[in-house]
Formats: structure tokens, C-alpha cells, sequence
């Protein structure tokens, strides 16, 4: 498995997280595709589309990122979180809590 550089709000980096290759370019490929969503809704709004149409949009942008979001946890409950656990780590428990309710603003 190859590492992927996980990156705490002030930017340094921790700890590191374990995803097969075909995950992360998964993972990629929604992200191109996110980025190109979000440069088409962009333009929209530069070429003054309709409000209910700019806004279709970004549901569908807002949708995408979830999936990515459940593709990580998924991957980071089965592997991160199983690992930390068995090494008698409970504190990913509590990491785990703050993840979700995160998620759960959206």
C-alpha cells in the first residue's frame, strides 16, 4: 500500500494513511471531476445563469464530496481505526466522534 501524507488545518504533516493505488486514483479522478464542477459553476456565475440552475449544480458538486467523504471513512474506519484499536489506542474513538460530527454539518 502506498502512503498518502495526511495534513492537519495548520498544514504540517502527522500521520499518514494507507490506501491501495486503486483508491487513490479513484479518489483523483472524483477530485478532477469536482474541480471541473466547481470551475463550470464558476463560469455560470460570471455568465449570469440562472440562479436555480448555478444551484443545481453545486448540489450535484456538494453530492460528489460526500461520496469522497464516505470513501475515506470507509477506508479510515476499516484500516486506521482498526489498527489504532487493536494496538489499545482508544483516543480514535474520540477522533473518530469529532470526524463524523464534521461530516454530519454538511
Amino acid at each position: 500500500m502506498d502512503e498518502v501524507a495526511f495534513h492537519v488545518e495548520d498544514g504540517s504533516s502527522c500521520r499518514k494513511s494507507h490506501h491501495p493505488e486503486r483508491v487513490k486514483k479513484d479518489l483523483t479522478t472524483r477530485l478532477n471531476r469536482i474541480e471541473g464542477q466547481i470551475r463550470g459553476i464558476k463560469g455560470m456565475i460570471e455568465k449570469d445563469v440562472y440562479c436555480d440552475d448555478v444551484i443545481t449544480q453545486l448540489s450535484a458538486t456538494q453530492s460528489a464530496l460526500n461520496s469522497v467523504a464516505k470513501i475515506l471513512l470507509e477506508g479510515h474506519l476499516k484500516g486506521c481505526v482498526v489498527d489504532r484499536l487493536s494496538e489499545g489506542d482508544d483516543a480514535v474513538l474520540d477522533e473518530l466522534i469529532v470526524t463524523i460530527q464534521k461530516l454530519m454539518k454538511k
